[in-house]
């Protein structure tokens, strides 16, 4: 389950990459444009403001998001992003943070790829930060004797998560795409205490907050709270430094 007020804690944060991605895809104009894991719907109003004349189509599998999306009047549906198929109008594509909990999404992207308009646009950004200490410390606790009967699959692997960019583009391009890759990696300034606990579970710790009840879900949060603290010390200040790396590609189809 998403709980749209923890994704949103940050949303400032949250936002940068969409814009970075969004800003180097090159369509003047567009006739549909199709927000893929639109999530609250924060972003997806922007495409709107980028693509005016643009059909907005958007789309999430979580009802709880979808109903936030829909209460700023984003006409969002819920859906399965491995069942999406692109219409004949389709001309950008955008999924920002979303493919990373899709195993074997290399798939996806061949497909949408064979199957989208002629010139269209695929903008995709996915977190690389499934090595960082924040998800390796996730990872070893919910692996540790305690929990691993109940968490043990459920944290994302460094290993499975998301390709290297390099690996994207050339998958993208033997499609017969032009493709722009790279990745980024920000500093992060977050304020208040627990800081990277409260950023992580808005995202990487959803699976372990379905898995538990209310009960064990705060045992883990304060076992994994010190670790998590030592890992990024909080300054004097009070705001805590947090690496993110991130990876974006933007394919245009064979015209």
């Amino acid at each position: 389950m998403w709980d749209p007020a923890s994704y949103l804690h940050y949303s400032g944060l949250r936002a940068r990459p969409f814009h970075d991605l969004i800003a180097r895809v090159p369509a003047g104009s567009a006739r549909r444009v199709t927000d893929l894991g639109c999530g609250p719907g924060n972003l997806t109003v922007e495409l709107a403001k980028r693509w005016p004349g643009a059909v907005l189509e958007a789309s999430d599998s979580s009802p709880e998001m979808v109903e936030a999306a829909r209460e700023r009047g984003v006409d969002a549906q819920v859906l399965d992003v491995r069942d999406w198929q692109p219409s004949l109008d389709t001309d950008v594509v955008v999924s920002n943070a979303v493919l990373q909990w899709v195993p074997g999404h290399q798939d996806l992207l061949r497909r949408w790829a064979g199957r989208l308009p002629a010139g269209a646009f695929l903008a995709v950004q996915v977190p690389g930060n499934f090595g960082a200490p924040s998800h390796r410390l996730t990872r070893e606790l919910a692996g540790s004797p305690e929990w691993s009967s109940r968490l043990g699959a459920l944290v994302l692997r460094e290993d499975d998560a998301v390709a290297t960019p390099q690996a994207y583009a050339g998958l993208l391009a033997d499609e017969g795409c032009a493709v722009d890759a790279w990745e980024t990696t920000y500093m992060q300034r977050l304020s208040g205490e627990r800081a990277v606990l409260e950023w992580i579970t808005g995202t990487a710790l959803r699976p372990v907050r379905a898995a538990l009840d209310d009960a064990d879900w705060d045992t883990f949060r304060e076992q994994l709270a010190p670790r998590l603290d030592a890992a990024y010390p909080p300054r004097a200040d009070g705001t805590t430094w947090f690496e993110f790396r991130r990876i974006f590609f933007v394919a245009q189809t064979p015209a």
